[in-house]
């Protein structure tokens, strides 16, 4: 019989904030099986007292700097080893990177929980987003040599197309749908080892990553995954799709069914971004 796998991730704009707002609600009810958390910003025995150990083996990757970042991977299913480098020393990636190992019924299965800068146009915040992006497409050729079913999720703080981002042409010089972070997705996306014109004009070898949601979603406006918390953004639905399962070629045909659990209303939100939920058939 196949075996169905539920991963979720989602970026929780602060683990203890959204546990007060109904996040252990939605948890219960949603019967995952692995959850990669983003932006935790809890120390780990805070992080263990909502997520109860008794069922969920965890694990988490603090940010150098306190309250901020962090990433978690929660899993029923036992994890074999988990990893945090990423890149060159010259970086802090800390607290934006969390690799776990799975094997599943014989099949090896990586997940990583990833964060990636926000970044700000033309600061030491979009140069340090760079480095990050830069490392992260250097890894994923080397996870898909390690397993073919290998999986990162989270919040990737980048609009890859037009479709990504409801109001895109208001968008084009910030940070999140620049050209050249938008190239980088075009790159690992793009056919396997072929020639990949980027966004920005620039060149490079496509990686062959498969975007899960818009894969089983199609070339449809969205679905958003994010909403600013000003203004009418939420009820507008004036929203950006930075919220990714990219996964190996492998894996992605493995993908049964995608959904973005939109909150039903502003005030019932437990975070500003909405979990991103697939099931994966083994």
């Amino acid at each position: 019989m196949p075996k169905t796998i539920r991963i979720a991730s989602v970026n929780v704009n602060g683990v203890r904030a959204a546990y007060k707002k109904g996040m252990g609600e939605w948890l219960a009810e949603r019967d995952v099986d692995i959850l990669a958390l983003q932006e935790v910003r809890a120390p780990t025995e805070e992080l263990r007292k909502l997520i109860d150990t008794a069922d969920w083996e965890l694990h988490d990757h603090l940010a150098t700097a306190k309250g901020r970042a962090g990433v978690a991977i929660a899993s029923r299913i036992p994890i074999r080893e988990v990893r945090t480098d990423l890149g060159a020393d010259d970086f802090d990636s800390a607290g934006r990177w969390l690799e776990a190992y799975f094997d599943i019924d014989g099949t090896p299965l990586t997940v990583v929980s990833c964060y990636v800068n926000s970044g700000e146009a033309d600061t030491p915040k979009q140069d340090e987003k760079w480095k990050f992006l830069d490392a992260m497409t250097a890894r994923l050729p080397e996870l898909q040599a390690h397993s073919s079913h290998s999986l990162v999720v989270g919040d990737l703080n980048v609009g890859h197309t037009k479709l990504d981002i409801k109001n895109w042409k208001g968008n084009v010089k910030r940070a999140g749908f620049l050209p050249r972070e938008r190239a980088y997705f075009d790159r690992i996306f793009g056919e396997s080892g072929a020639s990949v014109e980027g966004a920005d004009g620039s060149t490079g070898t496509g990686l062959g990553f498969v975007d899960v949601g818009r894969r089983l979603s199609g070339e449809v406006e969205g679905p958003y995954t994010w909403w600013s918390q000003r203004g009418q953004a939420f009820d507008n639905d004036t929203g950006w799709r930075i919220d990714y399962h990219v996964a190996t070629p492998d894996l992605a045909q493995r993908a049964a069914t995608y959904a973005v659990d939109r909150a039903a209303s502003y005030d019932t939100r437990w975070s500003d971004h909405a979990p991103v939920v697939v099931d994966y058939t083994f």
